[in-house]
């Protein structure tokens, strides 16, 4: 221990968890950003036992993090993640990487469909990430038989090609892939499986998130503050399917944050905007194959219905996001425009061509 104490600092998981976060969600305290940062570079270099990193996930879950740990985590993260930047600006799409297991996965559509309106898009994810090791945006890509397993700086080629990127996390992140085996051994969700959504690979200046309920969009904001390496200055998030970057149908909240300013929220009424259907209603039974044949018929024309309506609501989103318009209904319009023109399929066409 001597060694790694002399290597990491004075804090040890194990000094950690009995001095600071082990003693329950009520009393336990927060840690500082230095033992944040140097818990984390412990975590990454492989020296805890696998008892005590367990324990140490499990406080940290227990008690909550900070905004301040959680920039602490993802700016140690970012020491290790390859950036790179396409010429464009585009929306950065970070869902989360554990992926779903019943509803459509629309964001390959909805980015497709925002970049032939003139919003460029980047997506990126893992590949069956613990917990759920359910279908993420490489699947749906994969089915679609998209080139997915591409290095930092092909992602950010076919980003400016395509208008849509995807950047694939062994490539760009392998210290948070190495921990995969110690994650899954878990059984639960990490605080990595909240940062590794924060990547930005792309460096991105905007980000596009979800949330289930509004204190958790506004801790992210924080993070994207108090982080020394976040690119980003916009961030918009919403209260998404499965905690996916898709619009829950129905009275859904809205988070909107532009650098230097406080954050606003506000309601939408996705009747309004053409999703007049519940959530059950985006439901499929597999999720990879049956999303890329809905992005596949909705570009294409041949399909009119929830889906093509949940497409381009959450294109709207996406070039909301980017402030390429001042609102849904002038983004939703965009969406709808660049369907119908085939502009969106031609885009889907140069995806599988890169």
């Amino acid at each position: 221990m001597a060694q790694a104490t002399e290597r990491y600092g004075e804090w040890p998981l194990k000094r950690l968890m009995t001095e600071v976060v082990g003693s329950g969600h009520k009393s336990a305290d927060d840690m500082t950003r230095e033992q944040a940062e140097e818990a984390f570079r412990r975590i990454l270099g492989g020296e805890p036992d696998p008892t005590t990193l367990g324990a140490f996930w499990l406080a940290n879950r227990w008690k909550r993090n900070t905004p301040e740990e959680l920039a602490a985590y993802v700016d140690v993260m970012a020491e290790g993640v390859e950036t790179a930047e396409p010429d464009c600006d585009p929306v950065d799409c970070g869902a989360n990487y554990d992926g779903k297991g019943r509803s459509a996965l629309l964001g390959v559509a909805a980015g497709l469909v925002a970049a032939a309106a003139g919003t460029p898009v980047v997506a990126h994810s893992g590949d069956r990430v613990p917990t759920q090791k359910q279908d993420a945006y490489k699947h749906v890509l994969d089915e679609l038989g998209v080139r997915t397993d591409l290095s930092p700086s092909e992602s950010a080629t076919m980003t400016d090609e395509v208008g849509f990127g995807f950047y694939y996390q062994p490539n760009f992140a392998p210290e948070i892939v190495a921990l995969t085996d110690r994650r899954d051994q878990m059984g639960v969700r990490t605080f990595v499986n909240t940062i590794e959504t924060l990547a930005n690979p792309a460096g991105a200046s905007v980000h596009l998130g979800s949330f289930y309920h509004l204190p958790y969009a506004k801790r992210i904001i924080d993070t994207f503050r108090a982080a020394e390496t976040a690119a980003v200055s916009r961030a918009v998030m919403f209260q998404g399917l499965e905690g996916y970057d898709d619009v829950r149908p129905g009275s859904t909240k809205v988070a909107v944050w532009n650098e230097g300013k406080e954050i606003d929220d506000f309601d939408v009424e996705t009747p309004e905007y053409g999703m007049d259907f519940e959530s059950e209603d985006l439901g499929v039974s597999d999720v990879a194959a049956d999303s890329a044949a809905i992005t596949e018929a909705v570009l294409e024309g041949d399909r009119t219905d929830r889906f093509a309506d949940a497409v381009a609501v959450n294109a709207a989103l996406r070039i909301y996001a980017a402030d390429d318009t001042e609102d849904l209904d002038s983004g939703l319009e965009a969406a709808r425009d660049a369907i119908e023109s085939g502009a969106a399929a031609e885009r889907l066409e140069a995806l599988r061509a890169f």
